[in-house]
């Protein structure tokens, strides 16, 4: 796979990683960036997230003699953004991610990271799933407030596709899907209200990122991004758990994804692990210390028994 150099940021992770351009079989650009290590995982990020997001959680696996991968999938980072509107959450279709997900195998292939496991967060969840039902068969994955479902009132799924139905043939379910906006999410998120971290100093420092480089914020999602974001987490919801080593981790006060979800798949998951945090919000790699270190030991321990 053709690698070529692309801007890393500082951001607290150990020296050595190398970011690099791959593209995606329909030709859209995304960012990887590598650290190596005997060991490695691979991280499957949320929406609206980025490489640098994740550096203090490289560090960590670092410190246990991990090394790690993670992507700017389409869409966001420094990934190509197709809607004009660079603030914009926007897919064309859910399976596009699929691309981006095969793409960011291929390079890990050709960058050592074999067989690595995973660790995949809100999205990164969904878009993990999907890649397992379609075979890929990593030795272990760990779900991180996965998006198997959306926080949201039951009549809004219905509404919300009459909706697209209406605004779809004229184009305009490209627009910001109701109540969201540019700032929708971190970009306007104060601490007090945050949805994200119990811990003050982790969303201090991801607010600080974007207001460094503006170039990685994102705001809400398009109407289409929604539409085809439920359809995949209901067509999935419908299908059996593979046969894959998991553990997913959940906090209490989880109000981004379906805390049921969550738990309806676990229990449909033989073996399946759930770490339950009682006062954490849905970054639990970003939480504060007690949560994070512990959620991360837990993996670690689910990745090293199934090391291949």
């Amino acid at each position: 796979m053709d690698l070529t150099p692309a801007p890393l940021a500082a951001c607290d992770a150990p020296e050595g990683g190398r970011a690099y351009w791959l593209k995606a079989a329909d030709g859209q650009r995304l960012r990887l960036a590598h650290w190596p290590g005997e060991r490695q995982v691979l991280i499957l990020p949320g929406r609206t997230e980025y490489i640098e997001k994740y550096g203090l959680v490289i560090r960590d696996l670092a410190a246990q003699g991990w090394g790690a991968m993670v992507i700017d999938w389409r869409g966001q980072g420094l990934a190509d953004r197709s809607n004009p509107d660079a603030s914009m959450g926007d897919v064309a279709r859910f399976s596009d991610f699929q691309l981006d997900l095969d793409a960011y195998l291929n390079a890990a292939a050709d960058l050592g990271a074999t067989d690595a496991p995973w660790l995949a967060h809100s999205m990164g969840g969904c878009i993990a799933l999907r890649g397992l039902m379609r075979g890929k068969t990593p030795p272990a994955v760990a779900f991180s407030g996965p998006m198997l479902g959306l926080n949201q009132p039951a009549y809004l799924t219905p509404a919300l596709r009459a909706m697209a139905l209406v605004m779809r043939p004229l184009g305009l379910d490209k627009r910001y899907a109701p109540t969201t906006g540019p700032d929708f999410g971190l970009p306007g998120m104060a601490f007090e209200d945050n949805t994200l971290t119990s811990d003050r100093a982790q969303f201090d420092r991801m607010k600080a990122q974007i207001v460094a480089d503006p170039r990685l914020a994102l705001g809400g999602p398009s109407l289409r991004w929604m539409i085809e974001a439920l359809a995949e987490m209901e067509a999935l919801a419908a299908l059996p758990s593979p046969q894959i080593p998991a553990l997913f981790g959940l906090g209490s006060d989880e109000e981004i994804v379906s805390q049921a979800a969550i738990r309806t798949r676990v229990a449909n998951w033989p073996g399946a692990e759930l770490a339950f945090f009682e006062g954490a919000r849905h970054e639990l790699t970003m939480e504060r210390p007690e949560v994070r270190d512990d959620f991360l030991a837990r993996m670690l321990a689910l990745f090293t028994e199934y090391r291949r």
